[in-house]
């Protein structure tokens, strides 16, 4: 009864602009890798609120970092105050990235990811003079402004696009190619010379996996392809890391799967440990142009940089990139070896991943060429009955991603949980996802 009463006051009061619901989820506490509902029950959360509890709930780290910054805190904003935790942050960041030199890198903080995206958008298009943006089909970038309009998710969804802005096929190795990279490289390194050769693009933005867009992971050689590209025509390439960095992939940051380092890199979700923080890094010569340009409140905030700086220690010292790779394994391993033995086959066309960012592909008959998007609707519903929380993404990708400190037991209940929740599908009505819209 206290559930239904804080979901009917919920449907009363929050704005539903705001709202991406696919079950009933009515949360009081959480600790560790698990949620709490209303009424007590536990969930293991194998979302990690869409990556911004990387650490989980209630790590240590964070709870004394927040509490020891927030007694005594060096005023409310970064706009016109210099602390010491925003800088070592900032400080800390810019020193995780593969470069010889940070004397000419500059690092932006804000709120979230769509800022730091929209922000270095405008920035390469004030630094270089130029208007046209080349981002990605399927891609997500943000929610509002020039990050909205250059996420290819939302104009698919009727959003008016950047008018400016030219959305290139994502690298995709299955859709429509048959995991060829050769092929794809070829293809896309035609369609970006014809664009880049016009000399007025004033940056690349891409994700290097494409996460919203449906668990989406580039043909091999695609990204490194595309940074020899931009750097052979003098064009800054941005690579969106909000979702998928900081140790994710099994690498500290996802672009060095390729092993080169792009000249913008942005951060957000779990850089705040849960609290609303985001950051770019990149040259001076772009972020330093247009003082006072962008600006938000509360960005820089000496509570959130506390938590910046609790977070990317606790990622280091206890080496969660390696862990990541680990844990990542165990749970593809055991998904894939489950949809077999289960005779899953029909309904599961593809587990793939990088550490612990894994997408599990619902279709019909076995055949990627036929995705079920009514099949994920219901799968994350019965896993959130079975006691999961996971989503969906890109209309029918299982998006699982939990917290990088999930235990081994907890990666195998999580497993068992998610074919489960496939197999028993066919127990959740179309009555039952009507009410939840998700994507």
């Amino acid at each position: 009864m206290i559930a239904h009463g804080l979901l009917s006051r919920d449907e009363a009061i929050i704005a539903g602009v705001e709202k991406l619901r696919f079950f009933p989820l009515a949360v009081s506490g959480g600790r560790g890798s698990r949620l709490i509902e209303v009424g007590g029950r536990e969930l293991l959360d194998l979302s990690a609120s869409w990556t911004a509890a990387g650490l989980g709930y209630g790590h240590p780290a964070v709870i004394d970092a927040v509490t020891h910054a927030i007694e005594s805190p060096a005023g409310a904003s970064g706009l016109s105050v210099i602390s010491e935790v925003t800088i070592e942050l900032a400080e800390q960041l810019a020193a995780t990235l593969p470069v010889t030199s940070t004397t000419d890198v500059r690092v932006y903080l804000g709120n979230s990811g769509t800022d730091a995206n929209d922000v270095v958008l405008r920035a390469c298009r004030r630094a270089t003079g130029r208007r046209r943006i080349i981002a990605f089909e399927g891609g997500y970038h943000g929610g509002l402004g020039l990050a909205m309009a250059v996420s290819h998710v939302f104009v698919k969804a009727g959003v008016s696009p950047d008018p400016d802005t030219t959305f290139l096929p994502f690298p995709d190795p299955l859709r429509p190619h048959t995991s060829d990279p050769e092929t794809v490289r070829a293809d896309l390194r035609e369609r970006l010379r014809a664009e880049l050769s016009k000399a007025d693009v004033a940056c690349v933005i891409i994700e290097p996996i494409q996460s919203d867009g449906g668990l989406i992971i580039p043909a091999d050689g695609c990204l490194e392809m595309i940074a020899e590209e931009c750097r052979s025509f003098n064009v800054p390439l941005i690579v969106d890391e909000v979702k998928v960095g900081l140790a994710r992939t099994g690498t500290m940051h996802a672009f060095e799967y390729e092993g080169f380092t792009p000249d913008i890199i942005t951060f957000g979700k779990s850089l705040g440990g849960g609290l609303p923080l985001s950051a770019a890094v990149g040259p001076a010569w772009i972020l330093d142009e247009g003082t006072a340009s962008s600006l938000l409140t509360t960005a820089g905030n000496p509570v959130c940089a506390a938590a910046g700086v609790a977070v990317l220690s606790t990622i280091q010292g206890e080496r969660l990139d390696a862990r990541a790779e680990q844990a990542g394994v165990i749970l593809c391993d055991a998904v894939a070896t489950g949809v077999a033995e289960r005779g899953l086959d029909d309904r599961v066309g593809s587990v793939r991943g990088r550490g612990l960012t894994i997408g599990i592909d619902l279709v019909r008959g076995g055949d990627l060429s036929s995705p079920d998007p009514l099949l994920a609707r219901k799968v994350v519903y019965r896993a959130w009955q079975l006691g999961a929380v996971v989503f969906y993404v890109g209309d029918h990708v299982l998006e699982v991603t939990p917290p990088l400190t999930i235990s081994d037991s907890e990666i195998l209940e999580g497993a068992e949980l998610l074919l489960t929740a496939i197999e028993e599908a066919d127990r959740v009505s179309d009555a039952m996802v009507a009410p939840f819209a998700g994507w």
